[in-house]
């Protein structure tokens, strides 16, 4: 069946999401932390401690930075939206993804940051292109639906081998659009065999983590997070001016470690400056200031495709699906 509904816990998660938001959040974080913490850990050292420095698993390019939703978690929103308007130029863009094909790149790909993607009136384009040159790349698009119909489905599926639709709402039912949408692939999955089409039932006003103090409905409080954190191992994150963040926690845009107008794609990736933030991370996040108080902590694609790779499957990590409860989007 190529497209499903993800709803996490179902009815009885929905609820909890809803009426008890910072108790659902809590206890949801609490939980991840326990169980995946060590093996993130573990990443952590083997990454540090690799005689070449291993690529990124994800490589996130935001070719836009604005967004078109009132998600209450996210400074991206229509309401809380405070970034100068950016968006990458097409020798930019051709840049990157012709120095990750030269780089043998064969990891995750998404053409999505803290924006909706559909925005960019050259995605459909762009995701072609990166298909061209990144044959072997798991390429994903994830979009809020809000501006989604059968046709851009039809005419982006050829070049991507997920896409992600996360339907947020105030209530637990899919928009008029991607109802329809949910109705054709259901009716005509031989259209869609090459494509993995995943809707994530997502709560509008949710409380998910405090985005290293971003989040416009969770502020990060005094409390020091001592644990390490994947993202600034496993992914690497370009905005729209070609600069290379932190991870999807820096809302504000204020990490920057290298501007790939001017650095090699692969220089940027183990720039001193970023490879000492590693270093910190690693050992806690209080060592790092930028993320001593934040609570993020990824316990979906990312944690299967380093527990691959820690196991000594890479090929299996290379496949892994986009699919994650998304806590930071």
């Amino acid at each position: 069946m190529p497209i499903k509904i993800n709803n996490f816990l179902g009815r009885l998660g929905w609820n909890a999401r809803k009426y008890l938001p910072n108790l659902a959040s809590s206890a949801y974080l609490k939980l991840q932390f326990m169980t995946r913490g060590k093996a993130q850990k573990k990443y952590c050292e083997y990454f540090l401690n690799a005689e070449e420095t291993p690529k990124p698993n994800v490589v996130n390019i935001e070719t836009i930075n604005r967004c078109n939703s009132t998600c209450a978690f996210c400074t991206a929103n229509i309401h809380a939206e405070k970034r100068p308007f950016m968006e990458m130029t097409d020798e930019l863009y051709k840049s990157i993804i012709d120095q990750l094909a030269d780089w043998n790149y064969r990891g995750h790909l998404t053409l999505y940051g803290n924006n909706e993607p559909l925005l960019d009136k050259k995605i459909i384009e762009r995701h072609k292109y990166a298909r061209e040159k990144l044959k072997e790349s798991y390429i994903f698009m994830s979009t809020n639906g809000l501006l989604l119909n059968l046709d851009t489905v039809k005419a982006v599926q050829p070049y991507i081998d997920q896409l992600i639709i996360n339907n947020y709402s105030l209530e637990m039912k899919l928009h008029k659009n991607i109802q329809r949408i949910y109705e054709y692939v259901t009716m005509h999955p031989e259209e869609f065999e090459d494509v993995d089409i995943l809707i994530q039932m997502r709560y509008l006003q949710e409380v998910l983590t405090n985005r290293a103090g971003s989040a416009p409905n969770k502020k990060s409080t005094e409390k020091v997070v001592k644990e390490s954190c994947l993202l600034p191992f496993t992914d690497m994150w370009i905005t729209p001016n070609g600069h290379m963040g932190l991870c999807c926690c820096d809302n504000f845009e204020v990490t920057n470690y290298a501007d790939l107008n001017e650095v090699p794609l692969k220089e940027a990736w183990v720039a001193p400056e970023l490879m000492e933030a590693r270093r910190k991370i690693a050992e806690g996040r209080q060592n790092y200031p930028f993320c001593k108080h934040c609570d993020f902590i990824d316990a979906g694609m990312r944690m299967q495709i380093v527990n691959d790779i820690l196991a000594g499957n890479e090929a299996a990590a290379n496949r892994r699906g986009g699919h994650e409860r998304g806590l930071g989007k």
